[in-house]
């Protein structure tokens, strides 16, 4: 069963609010509750990729079913990306231990991954698009 490009770019933009709605909350406790620098780079990680998730959201609502998909899949990787890895660092300053072993630097690796499979997906878009381009008549 393939989910429609539509549903998946709802699903991305709900999941930038949450993430967005996370990083304004860590950058309150940063603020408030403990100044630890793990929740600040958290929060900075969280409210910087929700805003990216919300733009990559409408690019996949406007983009060609098939390079549609891809992308999706790319946003969806970079958001558990920044997911796992600002949900590591906060961990450790709010449960005072790890998520998981090696949390963030999965979620890191994850999120620079998909920052360069996102490089790859337009890079590949536009020469598609150069090529389904017809030349001006003259």
């Amino acid at each position: 069963m393939r989910i429609s490009s539509s549903k998946l770019a709802f699903l991305i933009a709900g999941v930038a609010a949450l993430q967005g709605a996370a990083g304004v909350t860590l950058a309150a406790a940063a603020a408030h509750v403990d100044s630890n620098p793990l929740l600040s780079t958290a929060s900075q990680f969280l409210t910087v990729h929700a805003a990216a998730g919300l733009g990559l959201a409408a690019l996949v609502r406007t983009t060609p079913r098939q390079e549609a998909h891809w992308l999706a899949v790319i946003a969806l990787a970079l958001q558990a990306g920044v997911t796992l890895f600002a949900g590591d660092l906060t961990a450790r300053v709010v449960l005072t231990g790890k998520l998981f072993p090696f949390a963030a630097p999965i979620g890191g690796v994850l999120t620079i991954v998909s920052w360069c499979a996102l490089a790859l997906w337009a890079a590949f878009a536009m020469l598609r698009a150069n090529s389904l381009q017809t030349p001006p008549e003259s």
